[in-house]
């Protein structure tokens, strides 16, 4: 996220490009980077896998800051534009931006929601589910584990894009590693594997926090267990349990019908019974 948001920062600050080039550009250079780490990064599993990609965030983090001849260094990029408008449409003002934000997040959850359930999406959930099983099926494992993470790099790079251009101001902060642990943060609570889950929790714990800010530098007492209890009993997050508990009520529900229609089917057949 702030590697799109940095690039389209740079890009119409110090070179004069037009927003939705520099838009565009960012999302390009995400893929491009995440590719790059991916095609390292995919080769770890589990914790390592994790320490890693944290390692490359912080790397980031560092190159922000401390390449001050690029990046501004702890100054920051300021002055970015607003995304320019077009076909009478006009972003300058808080509410032209707010819609153009909502556009970009439905259009962002139909395409995903696309994917997920093409071919395409099917491999994805395949591998994900299991690796061993989806390279018995004959999917290839590493190139469709590059492509979802290349994927997911370019939604992150377009997204802070858009943040660049609502905001107007980066700074190294934003590559900081806490938020990192929010975004991961949204995702549990939400739900991770799911395409409302992460939008829930994007919504339901910045108000929880908020909601506790009259217990000042104690709220994360609160929030914190919190937190736990809700991994603990929603270990699939708000909208990973009810689409599980959900899928679960359709199995019971064929296994009755199933267990229903298996009495019929053998009274109407007893020729064969006494055949056999």
């Amino acid at each position: 996220m702030a590697i799109g948001a940095y690039a389209v920062g740079l890009l119409t600050t110090d070179y004069q490009w037009g927003f939705w080039t520099a838009f565009a550009a960012a999302g390009a250079i995400c893929g491009v980077i995440g590719y790059l780490v991916g095609v390292i990064s995919l080769r770890m599993t589990g914790h390592v896998f994790s320490i890693f990609t944290l390692c490359v965030g912080y790397i980031i983090y560092l190159l922000i800051e401390k390449w001050e001849v690029v990046t501004h260094g702890a100054v920051g990029v300021m002055g970015i534009p607003a995304p320019t408008g077009f076909g009478g449409l006009e972003f300058d003002s808080a509410k032209g931006q707010y819609y153009l934000v909502l556009v970009f997040l439905i259009v962002g959850a139909y395409i995903m929601h696309r994917i997920v359930h093409s071919l395409l999406g099917r491999s994805f959930v395949a591998v994900r589910n299991s690796e061993a099983l989806a390279e018995a099926l004959g999917i290839p494992l590493a190139r469709t584990k590059r492509l979802a993470f290349v994927l997911s790099v370019i939604y992150a790079g377009l997204a802070g894009g858009l943040y660049a251009g609502v905001v107007r101001f980066l700074g190294p902060d934003l590559a900081a590693t806490h938020h990192t642990f929010e975004l991961v943060m949204f995702m549990l609570v939400g739900g991770i594997g799911t395409i409302l889950g992460p939008i829930l929790g994007s919504i339901l714990v910045p108000w929880l926090t908020q909601s506790l800010q009259f217990l000042q530098d104690y709220r994360m007492v609160v929030f914190g267990p919190v937190l736990i209890l809700l991994l603990i009993f929603v270990p699939n997050g708000i909208v990973g349990t009810i689409l599980h508990r959900r899928a679960r009520r359709a199995a019971a529900l064929r296994e009755q019908a199933q267990a229903a229609t298996a009495p019929a089917a053998a009274s109407s057949n007893p020729t064969g019974a006494r055949h056999a």
